[in-house]
């Protein structure tokens, strides 16, 4: 298998399964066979070669994730299209930058939102001339009116053609980087890229066409659809969860073996648990913050002993057995990336026989570079695990983690300039600070977010906020004080859990700026951070926070759609904040 567009007919002849993809429609899990994924693609393939599109053409797919999307993915990359996805949560001045950079000819949308988002910029995209929906909306172009143009007019020969001409490292897909700073960068990524990784990340993965997955990430992002394509590689079922918000009830309808998540939703799962531990009372309550304390002690391999494994054991039976019924019952991995995960809630949850494996990779590398693996010695908390096969990985003399691969990109599109910034003597530059712990890779900062204080010393802030989102009371932190004499931090607090804390203390707040600037919290906060600096030299101790009274996310620009903090945004966009933390200091 040398290519994604293989992909399909390796599954049916090896799997046949009924469920390969599901949706949940009208209140009903819906599943599509082989069979019907194979037959939707190839007549969607015919409906855009009826209309001009065929190699090297760039077709954008702008949705949330839905079986329509795998269809034109699979559709565009076997007559030897290219896709170019864009998160629907773009700006409609990043998202018209793209079309035209990349030269976009047809775009697939999810819903009437995205078709006038994209129908409001397409004047000012010359090449763009045909816009096509997933959702049936009334007066629209549907994706099936050019399914059913291919129907008409089948042109089995050509695409059987196309397809043995699309070769191993031809461009499959254009994926802007949305990044934390500057333009989108548009990262050219092979079949090759793709099915090396998918294969090699396929070797390690313990899941196999016995399990059902459930999806939710977006399929924009390249994490979630190498995974897929994975899960489609090993003939497994991917179930597409509703919403963000509906996966609690989504994982207990499909009781999935494995989802992939990013550290920001883990942590939201693990202060809902804590949250629901903290409303507990008498023995339940004893009980459930013995078996947590316990859960954050654990060590790999029987480390901790047979006293504490036995301690352990009753724990899963009275405590931690609740946790996995919440997750569906039968989740037995869940895999981690896009960012650092806390150690302390792989540990915990792995105690609560939910293995939590972190990996690490760019979308410059397809993406894995480093995965955990569940083989003894293979895996380590704090740790993103061994490279995968195939791919090298060395430590630069300033501590940047360089990356040698199949796996990595062709370059960025028509950027030379930038090639050559990252890419030099086949190693590529991750931008990543790390170090090796034997066969595993540690990841310690962004090399770019590493700062100085006053006082020359280094100060890596990923590794901090990680500690600080340690409380339940902090939600979201960015730690500041390049060039200034001690870190400060911005802080948004937990709201539901202060807003808890305040309710037993007989306290209310009537808006969130209240509770942020109520002594009481205030103080609540300094506590936390007290108790967490004493973690850190006492260079790195954060001396001064303010606290945020709303909630950073995609929407209001903070963060990136990985969830990842836009450092650059939040310096200016609290500037005035920041800048107070140092003022006659």
């Amino acid at each position: 298998m040398k290519r994604i567009i293989d992909i399909l007919p390796h599954y049916k002849a090896n799997y046949n399964r009924k469920d390969v993809l599901v949706f949940k429609d009208s209140g009903k899990w819906s599943p599509i066979s082989i069979d019907e994924f194979i037959s939707n693609a190839d007549l969607l393939s015919y409906g855009l070669m009826a209309h001009g599109i065929g190699p090297d053409d760039k077709v954008a797919i702008i949705s949330s994730n839905c079986p329509e999307w795998n269809f034109a993915d699979f559709a565009i990359a076997q007559i030897g299209a290219v896709s170019v996805p864009v998160y629907p949560t773009m700006s409609a001045s990043d998202t018209e930058f793209i079309l035209n950079d990349a030269g976009v000819k047809i775009a697939f949308v999810l819903d009437e939102e995205l078709f006038d988002k994209i129908e409001s910029i397409k004047s000012n995209c010359p090449e763009l001339f045909g816009i096509y929906s997933f959702k049936k909306l009334s007066g629209r172009s549907h994706w099936t009116d050019l399914r059913e143009e291919g129907a008409s007019a089948p042109q089995k020969d050509k695409l059987d053609a196309y397809k043995a001409d699309v070769k191993p490292d031809q461009m499959l897909t254009l994926i802007y980087t949305s990044g934390t700073t500057g333009t989108p960068k548009g990262v050219m990524l092979s079949h090759n890229n793709l099915i090396t990784n998918v294969i090699a990340a396929g070797e390690v993965c313990p899941v196999n066409n016995n399990h059902k997955v459930l999806s939710f990430l977006p399929l924009s992002h390249i994490f979630e659809r190498m995974l897929v394509y994975l899960y489609l590689y090993v003939g497994a079922g991917v179930y597409y969860a509703e919403s963000l918000e509906t996966i609690g009830e989504n994982l207990k309808e499909v009781k999935p073996f494995a989802f992939s998540t990013v550290p920001r939703l883990l942590e939201k799962v693990y202060d809902k648990i804590v949250a629901k531990g903290n409303e507990l009372t008498g023995i339940k309550r004893s009980l459930f913050f013995w078996a947590l304390e316990l859960g954050h002690k654990f060590e790999l391999d029987g480390a901790n002993g047979w006293w504490y494994e036995f301690q352990l054991s009753l724990a899963n039976k009275l405590i931690f057995s609740k946790w996995r019924e919440a997750l569906g019952g039968e989740v037995g991995v869940i895999v981690s990336g896009s960012a650092a995960l806390q150690p302390r809630l792989a540990r915990v949850f792995t105690a609560a026989k939910i293995n939590v494996l972190e990996g690490y990779g760019l979308t410059e590398t397809s993406p894995v570079i480093t995965v955990n693996r569940l083989d003894k010695g293979m895996r380590k908390f704090g740790s993103v695990g061994p490279p995968i096969r195939d791919v090298e990985v060395k430590i630069a003399p300033d501590g940047e983690v360089l990356c040698k691969g199949p796996n990595v990109m062709l370059g960025y599109y028509k950027r030379q300039d930038f090639t050559d910034e990252v890419l030099k003597d086949g190693w590529l530059h991750t931008g990543d600070i790390g170090e090796m712990d034997g066969p595993l890779l540690k990841i310690t900062d962004r090399k770019k977010e590493i700062f100085k204080t006053s006082g020359g010393k280094y100060i890596a802030p990923q590794i901090m906020e990680n500690k600080f989102k340690e409380s339940i009371y902090i939600e979201q932190i960015m730690v500041v004080g390049e060039n200034q004499k001690h870190p400060s931090a911005l802080i948004v607090p937990s709201f539901d859990a202060v807003k808890e804390w305040a309710k037993q203390k007989g306290k209310s707040y009537s808006s969130n700026v209240e509770l942020c600037n109520s002594s009481d919290v205030q103080a609540l906060i300094q506590s936390e951070v007290d108790k967490l600096n004493a973690g850190f030299g006492h260079y790195e101790m954060i001396k001064k926070f303010c606290l945020m009274p709303a909630e950073w996310s995609v929407a209001t620009g903070e963060l990136t759609p990985k969830l990842s903090l836009k450092r650059r945004v939040i310096q200016e966009k609290f500037n005035n904040n920041i800048e107070a933390f140092y003022r006659n200091a």
